[in-house]
């Protein structure tokens, strides 16, 4: 017998991402510039809780995470019957693509993005047109008007790779339209807690329109990126078809817990964005003098750098020096002269800037 699998998926190109495994890194004391976690680490509660839970992982986790969803529920002031929670945001990205888009769906997807959103979509199959611009705000108009009827809309809220913060007032234009176009707009707001200005998440809005799912990640927010563990908040029909799908035992008991934890612990959303605004300034400020280097703005914890280097020898020269950047070259809509770095901490940032001062 000879076993095929379906088209879609033999031609499936898996993603490149960043982290320390993306360059099979195993030396101790590479700074990793390349992966957009909070600069404020993980709080030392959730640190504890992990510990304390250890020695229960001989046992079966709570099939339905209803202890989480429960801390959710007071988190996000959504009922539950709002939110379905995932190993990682990454699973509820292809979930929600395996229940409501197929063969010919027609999906709108602005670029450069996070590149999953398209990987997952052409598994399926889908009809993806593609929207480049490097500011949503300042191409609004032109983009809502290709919102496709019967069909999909990503947005990357602040956007990754470039930053960019579209405000509420314009996404709820978006939703608006797309609704009216019987269309749905998947919102990824992985990084929206990160965000020192100003709360331009689209979250509550769930409740009003049938329209929109919302993605979170405990990821990037609390430093938890090892364990897996994102959520998404809806409206009751489409949480009720994810939950359903969702694979069985996905959020182990460890991970359960320890988002709990973060819940909890909101005031380490505070310090992080006190750290990334005073991060941010002081690396936009040091940049801006480096020949070779120029900052795109961003507005949460990480920075896209246009540079007249190759990405990919200078992302080799940086290891060298033990700090790896984001090669971007692999986002759609960008070349080989960019590259993403997180905002650290400001020791870690000033050896940063060392090493890209002595580029040659």
């Amino acid at each position: 017998m000879k076993l095929k699998a379906k088209s879609a998926i033999e031609a499936h190109d898996p993603v490149t991402h960043g982290g320390l495994y993306s360059k099979k890194i195993t030396s101790l004391g590479v700074l990793d510039f390349s992966s957009n976690v909070t600069p404020a680490g993980m709080p030392i509660k959730v640190k504890k809780s992990i510990k304390k839970n250890l020695e229960k992982i001989e046992n079966y986790p709570d099939i339905h995470s209803s202890q989480l969803l429960k801390s959710l529920q007071k988190f996000t002031n959504l009922s539950e019957d709002y939110l379905v929670v995932g190993n990682g945001a990454i699973e509820i990205i292809y979930n929600f693509c395996n229940a409501f888009l197929s063969k010919d769906t027609p999906v709108l997807i602005p670029i450069p993005i996070f590149s999953e959103y398209e990987a997952t979509c052409k598994m399926n199959n889908c009809k993806i047109t593609f929207f480049r611009t490097m500011d949503l705000q300042k191409n609004l108009e032109s983009f809502i008007s290709k919102i496709p009827k019967n069909g999909c809309v990503f947005i990357c809220n602040p956007n990754n790779p470039t930053g960019k913060l579209l405000p509420k007032k314009n996404l709820i234009q978006i939703i608006d339209k797309a609704k009216k176009q019987n269309s749905i707009v998947f919102v990824d707001e992985c990084f929206i807690e990160l965000v020192p200005s100003s709360n331009e998440s689209v979250i509550s809005s769930v409740k009003k329109f049938d329209n929109v799912l919302v993605l979170r990640s405990f990821t990037k927010s609390f430093g938890l990126a090892g364990i897996r563990i994102g959520y998404a908040a809806s409206s009751k029909y489409i949480i009720s078809v994810l939950k359903k799908i969702k694979i069985p035992w996905s959020i182990n008991y460890v991970a359960e817990q320890a988002a709990i934890s973060a819940t909890q612990n909101s005031s380490h959303l505070t310090k992080s964005k006190s750290i990334i605004k005073k991060e941010y300034d002081f690396l936009k400020n040091k940049i801006a003098k480096i020949d070779g280097f120029e900052l795109v703005d961003s507005s949460t914890n990480f920075i896209l750098i246009r540079t007249e280097y190759d990405s990919t020898k200078l992302q080799k020269k940086l290891l060298e020096k033990k700090i790896l950047v984001r090669d971007c070259k692999t986002f759609r809509g960008l070349d080989n002269h960019f590259i993403r770095i997180a905002i650290k901490s400001h020791k870690d940032n000033l050896r940063l800037l060392k090493a890209l001062e002595r580029i040659k």
